[in-house]
């Protein structure tokens, strides 16, 4: 695969990001793209490994990436892409915002840095619109049945694409303006513009799945009449609980959740909302509660929308710094401190931070008392945090955002009409067919496996349609 030795002729090449003061200035993509002949030289370090480990055990959805590799590297553009759409739906939504685990578990990673495969698998997907390549895929029978598909976040995209193209008739119901989930409301615009959603759904749309969007099932639309008028359902509702921060103080206004605060963004961009219906940071010294990739894409929104400061406090550990290329945990997804786009246009943060109280004169945040702790483990050897004395010290906020994960599906009349089990997280039961306790009903994704990646629910969506496929008959 590649160039013989290429590894050892090219070094790895990233595309990297715009000027932090111009994205700054708007919500456009950040990232940007390596021209062509440096494509063809990072393809060209793919290795003739025996065992490819970025597609056995890198990449959830097993794509075969060592094949479309060498196809970029000869300039087979068109094979490349060939080989990227047998196993992913929408790898330009991939290719811009999946963490990359497959570059992890290069085998370039074990002593160098690895082969630019998120890099050339946007390339690949991008040439083939650009080249008019990318076109619906109708089936060629019909198979009569009818499925409603409820949530078009990730897993129910896929799984309505897998299921249309096998000749159903595909409904997808979604509660919000448009489809897309979590992808449209929450990521925000400069990591994923929604024209790139907008985009994939057209092809969806020609191939003959039907959108209906402002429709909550179980209140505007019985759970009882989907199940009766559809041979299936499938439910990829997400898990949209957001785990709180159990301090005095937040219930204050001022406080929000970071989910609603990003929605409310992305439909401001479009129209849905106006400025003045908004939370905004606007000269706001702003605190995000959370370290992770959520708790980022706060800190993006609220530098451009005008924030005065904003900080970030994570109250686990701080990941240990590494600064090589290789992988010190490969073919593992490594546990080292990282920093995104966002990070780097202006935030404070800071690791192993408890939050101990939020308050204000009035009803609304004005400032917050933390600490520093440190972890330890109980008997049981279970970890428990404990206040380092002299460290508590207070900030001056004005508004707080709580990035702190998510814990369950959301309740809802739905669930109670279809009498599903929840497991002890909060999410959906299903078997090893992905069917629920009612017959008929399957379910994937986040509202199955609780908040995971979007490339894990994708996966999860293409094999739930085989089995809902089998089902069917």
């Amino acid at each position: 695969m590649g160039e013989l030795r290429g590894f050892l002729k090219y070094q790895q090449k990233v595309s990297g990001y715009r000027d932090v003061e111009e994205r700054l200035k708007d919500y456009r993509e950040v990232i940007m793209r390596l021209p062509r002949h440096e494509l063809t030289e990072q393809a060209a370090r793919c290795m003739d490994c025996g065992t490819p480990f970025c597609h056995s055990f890198g990449c959830t959805l097993a794509n075969l990436i060592p094949e479309w590799n060498d196809a970029v590297y000869r300039g087979l553009w068109d094979e490349a892409y060939d080989r990227l759409e047998l196993t992913s739906n929408f790898p330009e939504i991939t290719g811009r915002i999946c963490p990359a685990p497959c570059e992890s578990s290069c085998t370039l990673s074990i002593n160098d840095a690895p082969v630019s495969i998120k890099e050339i698998e946007l390339a690949i997907i991008e040439h083939a619109f650009s080249q008019d390549w990318v076109v619906p895929q109708i089936p060629r029978q019909e198979s009569g049945k009818k499925v409603a598909v409820v949530g078009s976040g990730p897993a129910g995209l896929a799984a309505s694409q897998q299921l249309r193209r096998m000749g159903h008739q595909v409904t997808v119901y979604e509660k919000d303006s448009a489809p897309g989930g979590i992808l449209r409301f929450g990521i925000p615009e400069f990591k994923l513009e929604k024209a790139v959603i907008d985009r994939r759904l057209n092809i969806f749309q020609q191939e003959g799945i039907e959108f209906e969007t402002n429709v909550v099932v179980g209140e505007d639309l019985s759970a009882r009449y989907l199940k009766r008028t559809h041979d299936a359902v499938v439910l990829t509702l997400g898990c949209r609980v957001p785990r709180p921060v159990p301090v005095p103080g937040s219930q204050s206004d001022g406080v929000y959740f970071a989910l609603d605060y990003l929605t409310q963004a992305t439909k401001s961009l479009y129209g849905e909302l106006s400025p003045q219906e908004i939370v905004s940071a606007k000269d706001k010294t702003v605190l995000v509660l959370g370290g992770g990739d959520t708790g980022a894409d706060c800190v993006g929104t609220a530098n451009r929308q005008g924030a005065k400061k904003v900080y970030q406090f994570e109250i686990m550990p701080k990941p240990n710094k590494w600064d090589k290329t290789w992988n010190p945990e490969w073919p593992y997804y490594p546990k080292i401190f990282r920093s995104s786009s966002s990070h780097h246009e202006g935030c404070e943060r800071r690791w192993q931070i408890k939050t101990k109280k939020l308050y204000g004169r009035g009803v609304s945040i004005e400032k917050g008392i933390f600490c520093e702790i440190q972890w330890t483990k109980d008997p049981s050897d279970r970890p428990q945090q404990q206040e380092i004395p002299g460290t508590e010290f207070t900030l001056d906020i004005d508004m707080v955002l709580i990035a702190a994960g998510f814990v369950q599906v959301e309740p809802s009349k739905l669930l109670k009409d279809f009498n599903l089990q929840l497991n002890e997280r909060g999410t959906i039961s299903i078997d090893e067919n992905f069917h629920t306790n009612t017959e008929g009903v399957f379910a994937a994704g986040d509202a199955v496996s609780g908040a995971s990646l979007v490339v894990k629910a994708m996966n999860q969506g293409r094999s739930l349609a085989d089995k809902v496929n089998e089902y069917l008959g």
